[in-house]
């Protein structure tokens, strides 16, 4: 095996520990507010993008469909969302964000951010841009398999 390859298995080990630190390190703190991560991105998505309908929420956080109206029904039985029929097609359904869901994402969220930005901190802004570049780089290349 060559020094490229031991490179790339390098890269690849370092970026999956990364995430994992970091996820779980954000997931800890996610779950101090009675929430699992897949219920946090999806009041997430639903505070900041407004009402979506529910087959499309998994593809939009990276969810299995499967799982996806688990996660819906536990979030409706915290009373944080409830589902609206759509009225032009009544075989959409809407997930929409309650009060109560608007409340808890207003008083988790701003914390949440500044957590993630102080994890990010440790590189400068010119650093987290190349990363981001860099990440997007390989992500978008497996798109081509």
């Amino acid at each position: 095996m060559g020094t490229e390859n031991d490179q790339s298995l390098k890269l690849f080990i370092v970026l999956s520990r990364a995430y994992r630190a970091v996820n779980e390190h954000v997931n800890k703190r996610i779950q101090r507010y009675g929430l699992n991560p897949t219920e946090f991105a999806v009041l997430e998505l639903l505070y900041h993008k407004g009402d979506q309908p529910l087959q499309q929420i998994g593809g939009k956080i990276l969810l299995a469909s499967g799982s996806m109206t688990y996660v819906i029904d536990k979030l409706e039985k915290k009373e944080y969302i409830v589902r609206v029929a759509c009225a032009e097609d009544r075989r959409v359904t809407f997930a929409r964000i309650t009060e109560r869901g608007k409340k808890l994402i207003e008083q988790v969220f701003p914390s949440h951010r500044n957590e993630i930005e102080r994890i990010m901190s440790v590189l400068t802004s010119e650093e987290q841009e190349t990363a981001i570049n860099l990440m997007k780089k390989i992500g978008l290349s497996l798109k081509e398999y």
